[in-house]
This record gives structure tokens, C-alpha cells and sequence, in this order.
């Protein structure tokens, strides 16, 4: 007969990391590692401002693709396909245009000095 044996029960109630909660309100602990502290806590609009100011081509080029895109389905709803058509195609020059401005923008941060 074989011996039957018994599995040991470890106690990880004492250990916080084993316990399969996680604390969402505090970041992950690291060994070896130490944030940065943070000065200021930045807001959506803070950010949205800032970056548009870093790059203002990018939403001015969404701007006009949102437009065109509206305004074409508009066209499209009321039968005049050959408007609807510009529009699209003007839509995709729009598209294309923030894409160049995206990349634009991560080139000259990539360029800049760190200060």
C-alpha cells in the first residue's frame, strides 16, 4: 500500500504579496526600483492644452477629418454621391495629414536636448 501524503498548508495570510488582492490606489512595489516623485498631478485639460501647444497640427488635423467625414456622410445621406466622393478623398488627405504631423511631432521630441 502506498502512503498516502498529506499536502502542507502554508500560511499566506502573513504575506500580502501571495494573497492575490491587489491595491489598485497605490502603485506596485519594485525591488530595486524608486519612482521618481511626482510634482504635480496633471488634469486631462492641463495635458490636452500643454500637448496641443507641443503640436498643434494634430488636432487641427483630426478637426478637419472629423469634418470631412461628417459633411461627406452628409452629402451621401442626400444623394449627391460626387460631393460625398470629395469628401471622402478629402478625408483621406486630412487622415494623412495628421498622420505626417503625429509623426513630425515624435521626430522633433526625439531631437530636442534633455534639459
Amino acid at each position: 500500500m502506498a502512503a498516502a501524503s498529506t499536502p502542507v498548508a502554508h500560511d499566506q495570510s502573513s504575506d500580502p504579496t501571495r494573497t492575490g488582492a491587489f491595491d489598485l490606489s497605490r502603485p506596485p512595489v519594485i525591488e530595486g526600483f524608486t519612482p521618481p516623485p511626482r510634482s504635480k498631478e496633471e488634469g486631462f485639460n492641463d495635458k490636452f492644452i500643454r500637448k496641443t501647444k507641443e503640436n498643434p497640427f494634430v488636432p487641427i488635423g483630426c478637426f478637419g477629418t472629423a469634418c470631412a467625414l461628417t459633411y461627406g456622410l452628409i452629402a451621401f445621406r442626400r444623394g449627391k454621391t460626387r460631393q460625398s466622393q470629395m469628401m471622402m478623398r478629402a478625408r483621406i488627405f486630412a487622415q494623412g495629414f495628421t498622420v505626417f504631423a503625429l509623426l513630425f511631432g515624435v521626430a522633433s521630441t526625439a531631437l530636442k536636448p534633455k534639459q
